[in-house]
């Protein structure tokens, strides 16, 4: 067991602050075993699995049963439950409330949406994902890159067994959860379309060509990449536009968030088959972007580019700073003349360039190389 001490305290805070935390995040992804850590701290309290009948009776008549508990008090899988969200904010509301709620659930569009509604003002959020670097330990790179990180996964005895619970998986994320979700499409149909994301892993996005593939409209294919995206499972990374006298990229990057689903959608097995693959250097730019926006906090970044071949692939303004990062699958990266326009054209405090290994260079002209195992050491 891996323990997860920062995505504690983010919870902890946030009882603190409000009635209700919600935690978001994908399935399978740690939410309910770090709530049973925060349940069995707690003096007093309750737990309630709402995929468990046992608990839903406990739940029939859900005012006079919650009403009545104090301390922690834990309600799994909400979004099975839409019906609880106005009980939670009457309780909520109570003078003194005796009670603090930590609600979990898969970040689906009913969750999101009727607990913003319903809970306005009264609720946290705090997101949750897989491993990430600083949990696993930093020297494990190759291994939290290569299998992504849902614990399971990550923590599976050998390559296959965790190439096969990643498997597992995607067929239940598709034939259960995206229907849940909202999403009525067959669940070859979706795959299919999951699958020509993966191969469009680290590119714009653009909505013709993947609709033309699969015979529907750009509305459709834009609704699909939407609840992926909501389902945690794909990130959009939006572009940045500043009028810098040039025509600027408008369409978003793609991304799958994990690259462990990345890599099973890709068919690949190994280190061996994941080195030789032509995506290499698209899956350490989405596995290198995503642990450096988890490091760096809410906010997100944005990437750049320019229709005349100036890019950038992560710009993060940190409060009055603004850092460029870009990510290369080599040992001795270099300065390129799109990072020098980049670094001129954003007024760039400092570009880092993200590679494997321990290297921590400064370049000069605020241009600095940083190994992956050194990452956690600059936030």
């Amino acid at each position: 067991m891996i323990a997860r001490p920062e995505a504690g305290q983010r919870i902890a805070e946030a009882l603190r602050r409000a009635p209700i935390c919600a935690v978001l995040g994908p399935r399978q992804c740690g939410k309910t075993t770090l709530a049973r850590e925060k349940f069995a701290a707690a003096p007093e309290g309750a737990f309630f699995d709402l995929e468990s009948p046992r608990d839903q009776l406990r739940l029939l008549n859900p005012e006079l049963a919650l009403g009545a508990l104090r301390g922690l008090v834990v309600l799994d899988e909400i979004q099975m439950r839409p019906d609880l969200f106005p009980v939670l904010r009457v309780l909520a509301d109570r003078p003194g409330c005796p009670a603090r709620f930590l609600i979990l659930g898969s970040a689906s569009p009913e969750l999101t949406g009727q607990s913003s509604e319903s809970l306005a003002g009264r609720v946290e959020f705090v997101d949750l994902h897989g491993f990430d670097l600083a949990e696993v330990g930093a020297e494990r790179w190759p291994e939290l890159w290569r299998r992504g990180g849902f614990p399971r996964s990550f923590l599976a005895d050998s390559e296959a067994d965790s190439a096969a619970w990643r498997e597992g998986f995607i067929r239940t994320f598709l034939e259960r959860d995206l229907p849940q979700a909202g999403l009525r499409l067959p669940a070859p149909a979706m795959r299919r379309f999951w699958t020509m994301l993966a191969h469009s892993h680290g590119q714009r996005w653009n909505a013709s060509e993947i609709a033309r593939s699969m015979a529907l409209s750009d509305k459709t294919v834009r609704s699909y990449l939407d609840t992926l995206t909501q389902t945690y499972m794909v990130r959009q990374l939006q572009p940045w536009f500043e009028n810098v006298g040039k025509r600027q990229v408008k369409s978003p990057k793609i991304y799958l968030r994990d690259t462990g689903m990345l890599h099973a959608l890709l068919g690949l097995g190994d280190a061996t088959e994941l080195s030789a693959h032509p995506k290499v250097g698209a899956s350490w730019e989405g596995f290198a972007l995503e642990q450096v926006l988890r490091r760096s906090g809410p906010g997100g970044g944005y990437f750049w580019a320019t229709q005349s071949g100036a890019e950038l692939d992560l710009l993060l303004l940190r409060g009055a700073r603004r850092e460029g990062y870009e990510f290369k699958f080599s040992e001795a990266p270099r300065p390129t003349r799109s990072m020098r326009v980049a670094m001129e054209d954003l007024r760039l405090d400092k570009l880092r360039i993200i590679c494997p290994g321990q290297a921590l260079v400064d370049l000069g002209g605020g241009v600095e190389v940083c190994g992956i195992e050194r990452l956690c050491e600059i936030f």
